[in-house]
């Protein structure tokens, strides 16, 4: 079963933990310096904050996969709809190690859908040397 994915980019990462945490009644399930994560089964959603964000609001949508059949076959759906797709195997982003493919919406937002495969101990280890103005999102490759 998918899970909702959202990532905000935020200024105060404590004060926007202390919001976030008494919305959800859950403490994140991920806690780092630059990063937090609740992983919720009610609403089922992945929801992430940073303070890597290019400006607070929100950074990027996603839907999670559990596995590699669905992260295909939501590819498959996403060519469908006529939008550039832009394959990223092996990512190393928000702590996490997945499989992605990126898209935009039509008004410019970016969309992640992704199978995570292991935690690693970096943000965004793939992205390190990309100016971050040239990012789409948190962990999004550059456009071409």
């Amino acid at each position: 079963m998918k899970r909702l994915h959202v990532h905000v980019a935020v200024n105060d990462l404590a004060q926007s933990q202390r919001f976030y945490s008494a919305l959800f009644a859950a403490e994140p399930t991920v806690k780092k310096d630059d990063y937090a994560k609740w992983q919720l089964e009610d609403p089922r959603v992945n929801f992430a904050i940073s303070t890597r964000g290019k400006a607070a609001g929100l950074d990027h949508l996603g839907i999670q996969a559990e596995n590699d059949a669905e992260l295909e076959d939501l590819a498959s759906r996403l060519a469908q709809a006529d939008v550039s797709v832009m394959p990223q195997k092996g990512a190393a982003c928000c702590y996490a190690k997945s499989d992605k493919y990126w898209t935009l919406d039509p008004q410019g937002i970016a969309w992640e859908s992704f199978h995570t495969l292991a935690t690693i101990p970096v943000f965004g280890g793939d992205t390190a040397s990309v100016p971050a103005e040239r990012k789409a999102a948190c962990c999004a490759p550059a456009a071409a």
